[in-house]
Protein backbone atom coordinates (compact mmCIF):
# COMPACT_ATOMS: atom_id res chain seq x y z
CA UNK A 1 0.00 0.00 0.00
CA UNK A 2 1.37 3.20 -1.04
CA UNK A 3 1.84 6.24 1.66
CA UNK A 4 -1.09 7.83 -0.35
CA UNK A 5 -3.38 5.08 -0.01
CA UNK A 6 -2.52 5.03 3.80
CA UNK A 7 -2.74 8.63 4.51
CA UNK A 8 -6.41 8.25 2.62
CA UNK A 9 -7.25 5.48 4.66
CA UNK A 10 -6.09 7.25 7.86
CA UNK A 11 -8.34 10.47 6.79
CA UNK A 12 -11.42 9.32 6.38
CA UNK A 13 -14.08 9.47 8.96
CA UNK A 14 -16.42 6.87 8.03
CA UNK A 15 -15.99 5.45 11.60
CA UNK A 16 -16.54 9.01 13.35
CA UNK A 17 -16.36 9.30 17.22
CA UNK A 18 -18.60 11.85 18.60
CA UNK A 19 -18.45 14.91 17.25
CA UNK A 20 -15.45 14.26 15.63
CA UNK A 21 -14.94 16.46 12.25
CA UNK A 22 -15.76 14.75 8.66
CA UNK A 23 -12.70 14.40 6.56
CA UNK A 24 -13.37 13.03 3.28
CA UNK A 25 -11.78 10.41 1.59
CA UNK A 26 -11.48 12.63 -1.68
CA UNK A 27 -10.92 15.86 -1.10
CA UNK A 28 -13.51 18.07 -2.03
CA UNK A 29 -11.82 19.98 -4.69
CA UNK A 30 -10.62 17.25 -6.41
CA UNK A 31 -12.47 16.55 -9.96
CA UNK A 32 -12.70 12.57 -10.66
CA UNK A 33 -15.52 10.88 -12.78
CA UNK A 34 -18.84 11.05 -11.34
CA UNK A 35 -22.22 11.04 -12.70
CA UNK A 36 -21.14 9.14 -15.86
CA UNK A 37 -23.05 7.14 -18.88
CA UNK A 38 -21.07 3.88 -16.90
CA UNK A 39 -22.49 5.11 -13.41
CA UNK A 40 -25.80 5.26 -14.50
CA UNK A 41 -26.57 2.11 -16.69
CA UNK A 42 -24.87 0.13 -14.08
CA UNK A 43 -26.96 1.82 -11.51
CA UNK A 44 -29.76 1.34 -13.33
CA UNK A 45 -29.26 -2.27 -13.81
CA UNK A 46 -28.49 -3.00 -10.41
CA UNK A 47 -32.14 -0.71 -9.16
CA UNK A 48 -34.03 -3.17 -10.70
CA UNK A 49 -32.30 -6.31 -9.96
CA UNK A 50 -32.48 -5.12 -6.26
CA UNK A 51 -35.55 -3.48 -6.40
CA UNK A 52 -37.36 -6.98 -7.57
CA UNK A 53 -35.23 -8.92 -5.04
CA UNK A 54 -36.41 -6.59 -2.06
CA UNK A 55 -39.42 -6.61 -3.61
CA UNK A 56 -40.02 -10.23 -2.76
CA UNK A 57 -37.93 -10.51 0.40
CA UNK A 58 -40.52 -7.85 1.75
CA UNK A 59 -43.46 -9.30 1.02
CA UNK A 60 -41.68 -12.84 2.28
CA UNK A 61 -40.10 -11.57 5.70
CA UNK A 62 -41.54 -7.85 6.19
CA UNK A 63 -38.83 -6.09 5.75
CA UNK A 64 -36.10 -5.37 2.90
CA UNK A 65 -32.45 -5.43 2.91
CA UNK A 66 -29.99 -2.17 2.33
CA UNK A 67 -28.67 -2.89 -1.65
CA UNK A 68 -26.01 -0.29 -1.12
CA UNK A 69 -23.25 -3.01 0.06
CA UNK A 70 -23.60 -5.19 -2.40
CA UNK A 71 -24.43 -2.89 -4.86
CA UNK A 72 -20.90 -1.05 -4.34
CA UNK A 73 -18.99 -4.33 -4.30
CA UNK A 74 -20.82 -5.25 -7.72
CA UNK A 75 -19.85 -1.82 -9.05
CA UNK A 76 -16.29 -2.45 -8.03
CA UNK A 77 -15.96 -5.71 -9.75
CA UNK A 78 -17.67 -3.72 -12.91
CA UNK A 79 -16.09 -0.60 -13.10
CA UNK A 80 -12.75 -1.68 -11.59
CA UNK A 81 -12.56 -5.30 -12.72
CA UNK A 82 -13.97 -5.23 -16.20
CA UNK A 83 -13.75 -1.95 -17.56
CA UNK A 84 -10.75 -1.29 -15.83
CA UNK A 85 -11.55 2.28 -14.22
CA UNK A 86 -10.49 3.74 -11.07
CA UNK A 87 -13.23 6.16 -9.67
CA UNK A 88 -14.44 5.69 -6.12
CA UNK A 89 -16.95 8.64 -6.99
CA UNK A 90 -18.22 6.48 -9.94
CA UNK A 91 -18.59 3.59 -7.22
CA UNK A 92 -20.48 5.81 -5.20
CA UNK A 93 -22.69 6.88 -7.69
CA UNK A 94 -23.79 3.17 -8.76
CA UNK A 95 -24.45 2.37 -5.52
CA UNK A 96 -26.84 5.41 -4.67
CA UNK A 97 -28.86 4.79 -7.75
CA UNK A 98 -28.40 0.91 -6.87
CA UNK A 99 -29.92 1.29 -3.66
CA UNK A 100 -33.18 3.46 -4.86
CA UNK A 101 -34.16 0.70 -6.11
CA UNK A 102 -34.43 -0.91 -2.48
CA UNK A 103 -36.00 2.00 -1.37
CA UNK A 104 -38.71 2.24 -3.43
CA UNK A 105 -39.13 -1.18 -3.24
CA UNK A 106 -40.19 -0.94 0.36
CA UNK A 107 -42.14 1.85 0.06
CA UNK A 108 -44.50 0.31 -2.39
CA UNK A 109 -44.62 -3.19 -1.16
CA UNK A 110 -45.76 -1.79 2.14
CA UNK A 111 -48.26 0.45 0.58
CA UNK A 112 -49.52 -1.15 -2.84
CA UNK A 113 -50.82 -4.47 -1.79
CA UNK A 114 -53.43 -2.65 0.17
CA UNK A 115 -54.54 -1.12 -2.96
CA UNK A 116 -55.23 -4.60 -4.55
CA UNK A 117 -56.85 -6.06 -1.32
CA UNK A 118 -59.18 -2.94 -0.65
CA UNK A 119 -60.25 -3.50 -4.93
CA UNK A 120 -60.92 -6.85 -4.94
CA UNK A 121 -63.06 -6.36 -1.76
CA UNK A 122 -65.03 -3.18 -3.07
CA UNK A 123 -65.26 -5.15 -6.57
CA UNK A 124 -63.39 -2.22 -8.58
CA UNK A 125 -60.77 -4.30 -10.41
CA UNK A 126 -56.95 -4.42 -9.67
CA UNK A 127 -55.26 -0.93 -9.76
CA UNK A 128 -53.83 -0.63 -13.32
CA UNK A 129 -49.65 -0.18 -13.65
CA UNK A 130 -50.10 3.18 -15.15
CA UNK A 131 -51.80 3.59 -11.44
CA UNK A 132 -48.90 1.84 -9.37
CA UNK A 133 -46.20 3.38 -11.55
CA UNK A 134 -47.60 7.28 -10.95
CA UNK A 135 -48.06 6.80 -7.22
CA UNK A 136 -44.60 5.48 -6.57
CA UNK A 137 -42.66 7.77 -8.91
CA UNK A 138 -44.64 10.80 -7.03
CA UNK A 139 -43.35 9.26 -3.89
CA UNK A 140 -40.15 9.11 -4.85
CA UNK A 141 -39.36 12.02 -5.94
CA UNK A 142 -41.40 13.59 -2.80
CA UNK A 143 -39.07 11.39 -1.12
CA UNK A 144 -36.23 12.98 -2.80
CA UNK A 145 -36.99 16.57 -2.30
CA UNK A 146 -38.23 16.49 1.17
CA UNK A 147 -34.78 15.17 2.10
CA UNK A 148 -32.68 17.53 0.51
CA UNK A 149 -32.96 20.28 2.64
CA UNK A 150 -32.70 17.26 6.01
CA UNK A 151 -29.20 16.64 4.29
CA UNK A 152 -27.03 19.03 6.37
CA UNK A 153 -29.00 18.90 9.37
CA UNK A 154 -29.34 15.39 9.68
CA UNK A 155 -25.94 14.06 7.72
CA UNK A 156 -22.91 16.82 8.12
CA UNK A 157 -24.22 18.19 11.18
CA UNK A 158 -24.71 14.94 12.82
CA UNK A 159 -21.69 13.26 11.73
CA UNK A 160 -20.13 11.76 14.80
CA UNK A 161 -23.67 11.64 16.88
CA UNK A 162 -25.29 9.80 14.32
CA UNK A 163 -23.70 6.27 13.85
CA UNK A 164 -25.22 5.62 10.07
CA UNK A 165 -23.78 2.07 10.69
CA UNK A 166 -24.95 0.76 6.61
CA UNK A 167 -23.49 4.30 5.31
CA UNK A 168 -20.32 3.66 7.03
CA UNK A 169 -20.14 0.17 6.07
CA UNK A 170 -21.12 0.50 2.20
CA UNK A 171 -17.89 3.94 2.52
CA UNK A 172 -15.35 1.67 3.86
CA UNK A 173 -16.29 -1.01 0.97
CA UNK A 174 -15.80 1.60 -1.26
CA UNK A 175 -12.63 3.10 0.00
CA UNK A 176 -11.08 -0.50 0.45
CA UNK A 177 -12.33 -1.21 -3.46
CA UNK A 178 -9.82 1.29 -4.30
CA UNK A 179 -7.53 0.63 -1.79
CA UNK A 180 -7.43 -2.68 -2.89
CA UNK A 181 -5.43 -5.32 -1.14
CA UNK A 182 -7.16 -7.86 0.99
CA UNK A 183 -9.82 -5.71 2.37
CA UNK A 184 -11.40 -6.15 -1.32
CA UNK A 185 -10.90 -9.59 -1.45
CA UNK A 186 -12.75 -9.93 2.06
CA UNK A 187 -15.66 -8.39 0.91
CA UNK A 188 -15.65 -10.86 -1.96
CA UNK A 189 -15.33 -13.33 0.32
CA UNK A 190 -17.97 -12.13 2.63
CA UNK A 191 -20.31 -12.24 -0.74
CA UNK A 192 -19.29 -15.96 -1.68
CA UNK A 193 -20.03 -16.99 2.17
CA UNK A 194 -23.39 -15.90 2.24
CA UNK A 195 -24.00 -16.70 -1.53
CA UNK A 196 -23.21 -20.66 -0.62
CA UNK A 197 -24.86 -20.19 2.92
CA UNK A 198 -28.48 -18.63 1.32
CA UNK A 199 -28.03 -21.22 -2.01
CA UNK A 200 -27.49 -24.59 0.60
CA UNK A 201 -30.33 -23.10 3.15
CA UNK A 202 -33.05 -21.95 0.75
CA UNK A 203 -31.78 -23.21 -2.50
CA UNK A 204 -30.84 -27.21 -1.68
CA UNK A 205 -33.42 -27.28 1.61
CA UNK A 206 -30.82 -29.03 3.36
CA UNK A 207 -31.46 -27.15 6.60
CA UNK A 208 -34.22 -24.63 8.13
CA UNK A 209 -33.23 -20.99 7.61
CA UNK A 210 -36.27 -20.30 10.04
CA UNK A 211 -36.18 -21.91 13.43
CA UNK A 212 -39.33 -21.37 16.17
CA UNK A 213 -40.48 -22.72 19.31
CA UNK A 214 -43.04 -22.55 21.82
CA UNK A 215 -41.89 -22.14 25.29
CA UNK A 216 -44.02 -25.06 27.21
CA UNK A 217 -45.62 -23.87 30.41
CA UNK A 218 -45.60 -20.15 28.96
CA UNK A 219 -48.94 -19.78 27.60
CA UNK A 220 -48.74 -17.42 24.59
CA UNK A 221 -44.42 -17.32 24.60
CA UNK A 222 -41.88 -18.19 21.69
CA UNK A 223 -38.85 -17.73 20.58
CA UNK A 224 -37.26 -17.92 17.40
CA UNK A 225 -35.41 -16.17 14.41
CA UNK A 226 -34.71 -16.21 10.53
CA UNK A 227 -31.22 -17.48 10.19
CA UNK A 228 -29.99 -15.71 7.38
CA UNK A 229 -26.52 -14.71 6.52
CA UNK A 230 -28.18 -11.02 5.47
CA UNK A 231 -29.70 -10.53 8.93
CA UNK A 232 -26.26 -11.56 10.24
CA UNK A 233 -24.67 -9.23 8.50
CA UNK A 234 -26.90 -6.25 9.41
CA UNK A 235 -26.40 -7.09 13.19
CA UNK A 236 -22.42 -6.88 12.72
CA UNK A 237 -22.82 -3.63 10.64
CA UNK A 238 -25.10 -1.89 12.91
CA UNK A 239 -23.12 -3.42 16.16
CA UNK A 240 -24.41 -4.95 19.47
CA UNK A 241 -25.55 -1.84 21.11
CA UNK A 242 -28.45 -0.69 18.40
CA UNK A 243 -29.19 -4.49 17.85
CA UNK A 244 -29.18 -4.82 21.55
CA UNK A 245 -32.21 -2.37 21.37
CA UNK A 246 -33.86 -4.17 18.60
CA UNK A 247 -33.10 -7.87 20.40
CA UNK A 248 -34.75 -6.54 23.75
CA UNK A 249 -37.99 -5.26 21.60
CA UNK A 250 -38.33 -8.43 20.28
CA UNK A 251 -38.38 -10.14 23.70
CA UNK A 252 -40.37 -7.88 25.24
CA UNK A 253 -43.11 -8.23 22.57
CA UNK A 254 -42.81 -12.27 22.35
CA UNK A 255 -41.93 -12.83 26.13
CA UNK A 256 -44.07 -10.13 27.78
CA UNK A 257 -46.67 -8.28 25.73
CA UNK A 258 -47.80 -11.55 23.56
CA UNK A 259 -48.29 -13.68 26.94
CA UNK A 260 -50.03 -10.68 28.54
CA UNK A 261 -52.30 -10.30 25.66
CA UNK A 262 -53.26 -14.07 25.59
CA UNK A 263 -54.01 -13.81 29.66
CA UNK A 264 -56.29 -11.49 29.20
CA UNK A 265 -58.60 -13.63 26.76
CA UNK A 266 -59.04 -15.90 29.18
CA UNK A 267 -61.24 -13.21 30.83
CA UNK A 268 -63.06 -12.53 27.25
CA UNK A 269 -66.03 -14.18 25.69
CA UNK A 270 -66.15 -12.28 22.04
CA UNK A 271 -63.12 -10.97 19.73
CA UNK A 272 -61.37 -7.77 20.64
CA UNK A 273 -61.22 -5.23 17.71
CA UNK A 274 -59.25 -5.76 15.19
CA UNK A 275 -58.93 -9.19 15.58
CA UNK A 276 -62.54 -11.31 14.65
CA UNK A 277 -62.28 -14.43 16.79
CA UNK A 278 -61.81 -14.35 20.19
CA UNK A 279 -58.11 -14.12 21.25
CA UNK A 280 -57.57 -16.99 22.62
CA UNK A 281 -58.20 -18.66 19.36
CA UNK A 282 -55.60 -16.59 17.03
CA UNK A 283 -52.44 -18.30 18.83
CA UNK A 284 -49.24 -15.76 19.48
CA UNK A 285 -48.44 -15.23 15.79
CA UNK A 286 -52.41 -14.06 15.89
CA UNK A 287 -51.75 -11.74 18.62
CA UNK A 288 -48.71 -10.83 16.60
CA UNK A 289 -50.44 -9.68 13.82
CA UNK A 290 -53.13 -8.32 15.36
CA UNK A 291 -52.02 -6.38 17.83
CA UNK A 292 -48.64 -6.49 18.27
CA UNK A 293 -47.48 -4.64 15.03
CA UNK A 294 -49.73 -1.65 16.11
CA UNK A 295 -48.27 -1.52 19.50
CA UNK A 296 -44.78 -1.24 17.61
CA UNK A 297 -46.37 1.55 15.10
CA UNK A 298 -47.40 3.62 18.06
CA UNK A 299 -43.46 3.20 19.72
CA UNK A 300 -42.58 4.05 16.26
CA UNK A 301 -44.32 6.99 15.82
CA UNK A 302 -43.97 8.66 19.63
CA UNK A 303 -40.12 7.86 19.27
CA UNK A 304 -40.29 9.64 15.53
CA UNK A 305 -42.17 12.84 17.32
CA UNK A 306 -39.67 12.98 20.23
CA UNK A 307 -36.76 12.60 17.88
CA UNK A 308 -38.62 15.29 15.94
CA UNK A 309 -38.89 17.61 18.74
CA UNK A 310 -35.41 16.90 19.57
CA UNK A 311 -34.21 18.05 15.69
CA UNK A 312 -36.14 20.85 14.93
CA UNK A 313 -33.86 23.22 15.94
CA UNK A 314 -31.32 21.71 14.20
CA UNK A 315 -33.50 21.64 11.00
CA UNK A 316 -34.65 25.09 11.51
CA UNK A 317 -31.39 26.77 11.13
CA UNK A 318 -30.51 24.51 8.11
CA UNK A 319 -33.82 25.77 6.51
CA UNK A 320 -32.85 28.84 7.51
CA UNK A 321 -29.07 29.00 6.11
CA UNK A 322 -30.51 27.42 3.18
CA UNK A 323 -33.08 30.11 2.38
CA UNK A 324 -30.46 32.65 3.33
CA UNK A 325 -28.00 31.48 1.04
CA UNK A 326 -29.27 31.31 -2.43
CA UNK A 327 -27.56 34.69 -3.42
CA UNK A 328 -24.77 34.12 -1.33
CA UNK A 329 -24.33 30.89 -3.21
CA UNK A 330 -24.73 33.10 -6.83
CA UNK A 331 -21.72 34.93 -5.59
CA UNK A 332 -19.33 32.79 -4.08
CA UNK A 333 -17.79 29.36 -5.22
CA UNK A 334 -19.09 26.16 -3.11
CA UNK A 335 -17.23 23.16 -2.73
CA UNK A 336 -18.63 20.61 -4.56
CA UNK A 337 -19.61 18.50 -1.51
CA UNK A 338 -21.49 21.55 -0.09
CA UNK A 339 -23.42 22.18 -3.00
CA UNK A 340 -27.41 21.09 -2.69
CA UNK A 341 -30.57 21.66 -5.24
CA UNK A 342 -31.74 25.36 -4.89
CA UNK A 343 -34.11 25.29 -2.04
CA UNK A 344 -36.81 27.46 -4.83
CA UNK A 345 -36.83 24.07 -6.59
CA UNK A 346 -37.08 21.71 -4.39
CA UNK A 347 -40.18 23.96 -3.06
CA UNK A 348 -41.59 24.41 -6.28
CA UNK A 349 -41.08 20.97 -6.81
CA UNK A 350 -42.94 19.90 -4.05
CA UNK A 351 -45.99 22.61 -4.68
CA UNK A 352 -46.11 20.77 -8.10
CA UNK A 353 -46.82 16.90 -7.10
CA UNK A 354 -49.12 18.05 -4.25
CA UNK A 355 -50.86 19.68 -7.10
CA UNK A 356 -50.89 16.53 -8.97
CA UNK A 357 -52.02 14.56 -6.13
CA UNK A 358 -55.12 16.63 -5.50
CA UNK A 359 -56.46 16.77 -8.75
CA UNK A 360 -55.40 13.36 -10.99
CA UNK A 361 -57.71 11.03 -10.79
CA UNK A 362 -54.83 8.46 -10.76
CA UNK A 363 -53.87 9.49 -7.23
CA UNK A 364 -57.76 9.74 -5.74
CA UNK A 365 -56.70 11.67 -2.28
CA UNK A 366 -58.84 15.16 -3.10
CA UNK A 367 -57.08 18.09 -1.63
CA UNK A 368 -56.96 17.25 1.79
CA UNK A 369 -55.31 13.94 1.16
CA UNK A 370 -52.58 15.34 -1.10
CA UNK A 371 -51.40 18.08 2.00
CA UNK A 372 -51.76 15.32 4.62
CA UNK A 373 -48.80 13.34 2.33
CA UNK A 374 -46.67 16.31 1.90
CA UNK A 375 -47.07 16.91 5.65
CA UNK A 376 -46.61 13.13 6.97
CA UNK A 377 -43.76 12.64 4.02
CA UNK A 378 -41.80 15.75 5.80
CA UNK A 379 -42.68 14.03 9.13
CA UNK A 380 -41.15 10.42 8.46
CA UNK A 381 -38.59 11.37 6.00
CA UNK A 382 -36.87 13.33 8.91
CA UNK A 383 -37.76 10.47 11.51
CA UNK A 384 -36.60 8.11 8.58
CA UNK A 385 -33.47 9.77 8.27
CA UNK A 386 -32.69 9.47 11.99
CA UNK A 387 -33.79 5.89 12.12
CA UNK A 388 -31.74 5.39 9.39
CA UNK A 389 -28.65 6.81 11.30
CA UNK A 390 -29.14 5.14 14.05
CA UNK A 391 -30.26 1.76 13.13
CA UNK A 392 -29.58 1.37 9.68
CA UNK A 393 -31.70 1.37 6.71
CA UNK A 394 -32.40 -2.38 6.51
CA UNK A 395 -33.30 -2.01 10.45
CA UNK A 396 -35.76 0.94 9.58
CA UNK A 397 -39.41 0.43 10.20
CA UNK A 398 -40.83 1.21 7.23
CA UNK A 399 -44.32 -0.59 7.48
CA UNK A 400 -44.47 0.79 11.09
CA UNK A 401 -44.59 4.53 9.99
CA UNK A 402 -47.23 3.23 7.35
CA UNK A 403 -49.52 2.05 9.50
CA UNK A 404 -48.62 4.95 11.92
CA UNK A 405 -49.56 7.17 8.90
CA UNK A 406 -53.10 5.36 8.13
CA UNK A 407 -54.26 5.28 11.52
CA UNK A 408 -53.73 9.13 11.91
CA UNK A 409 -54.82 10.38 8.57
CA UNK A 410 -58.13 7.42 9.79
CA UNK A 411 -58.46 9.55 12.71
CA UNK A 412 -58.03 13.28 10.64
CA UNK A 413 -60.60 11.92 7.91
CA UNK A 414 -63.18 10.83 10.34
CA UNK A 415 -63.13 13.64 12.72
CA UNK A 416 -63.89 15.84 9.27
CA UNK A 417 -66.89 13.59 8.25
CA UNK A 418 -64.59 12.22 5.24
CA UNK A 419 -66.01 8.59 4.83
CA UNK A 420 -66.27 6.08 1.74
CA UNK A 421 -63.62 4.00 -0.04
Amino acid sequence: MSQKQKVGLKESAYRPKPNEKYIPFIPANKVMPEFTGTSIVVGILLAIVFGAANAYLGLRVGMTISASIPAAVISMGIIRGILKKESILENNMVQTIGSAGESLAAGAIFTLPALFIWSKELGLGDPSFLRIMTISLIGGVLGVLLMVPLRKALIVNEHGVLPYPEGTACAEVLVAGEVGGSKASTVFYGLFIGSAYKFIADGLKLFPSEIEWEIKGYEGAAIGGDVLPALLGVGFIIGPKISAYMLSGAIVGWIAIIPMIISFGHMMDGPLYPASVPILELGYWGVWDNYIRYVGAGAVAFGGIISLIKSLPLIITTFKAALSGFKASLQTKEERTDIDMPMKYVVLGIVILVIIMMFTPLVPVGIGGALLIAIFGFFFATVSSRLVGLVGSSSNPVSGMTIATLLITAIIFKSMGIEGP
